[in-house]
């Protein structure tokens, strides 16, 4: 499995994970304009008529890159049950019992059935068990408590949480400077 890279803007926000050719046209347009971390592929081209060597490209696990189009982090996160899973640490929040991801459900806090919506805020990782229990009941109705509270990740969160099984270290260290004090994740 090929590991993805890590997209900046100029400021250093983290915008999105890349495959290698993706970063490989970023460095051909001569977009990047500053790397980090480890190197995670070396691509070798074509030979130049010119000159007759072999282009070479050294690919960073982190690059930043210039462009207006380039430069804006997202602030809508699409809710997914892996990046919900993920970000519960794969935990019940009702009964706080760890969990493969194909044993856990999302369950909405306040039902959609009473007018909750199915955003970051209102939604927990919850097994079976629990969420057959609370069904379309609000925790004070049945006297339950979360084990913690829902949160909207931001974007470097979220970035961590989509990617979280093939994140490389220096990936991760940079990530985790921007999460939120409050974080789960740290």
């Amino acid at each position: 499995m090929q590991p993805r890279i890590l997209r900046l803007n100029q400021a250093g926000q983290p915008i999105e994970w890349l495959d290698w050719q993706e970063a490989v046209c970023l460095f051909a347009r001569e977009l990047v304009v500053w790397t980090l971390g480890d190197v995670v592929k070396k691509v070798h081209g074509g030979y130049s008529r010119h000159t007759g060597e072999q282009t070479r490209m050294v690919l960073p696990s982190i690059i930043a890159c210039t462009g207006e189009q380039l430069a804006r982090p997202q602030t809508r996160h699409p809710l997914s049950n892996p990046a919900l899973f993920a970000r519960d640490g794969y935990l019940c929040m009702y009964c706080a019992r760890p969990f493969e991801s194909n044993a856990l459900t999302r369950d909405h806090i306040v039902p959609t059935s009473r007018g909750g919506e199915d955003r970051w805020e209102n939604v927990v990782a919850a097994c079976r068990r629990c969420n057959q229990h609370k069904a379309d009941r609000l925790l004070d109705e049945l006297n339950m408590q979360l084990v913690a509270l829902p949160f909207r990740p931001n974007n470097a969160e979220y970035l961590a949480l989509i990617n979280s099984r093939r994140i490389l270290g220096d990936q991760m260290e940079f990530l985790r400077s921007q999460f939120s004090r409050n974080s789960r994740l740290l």
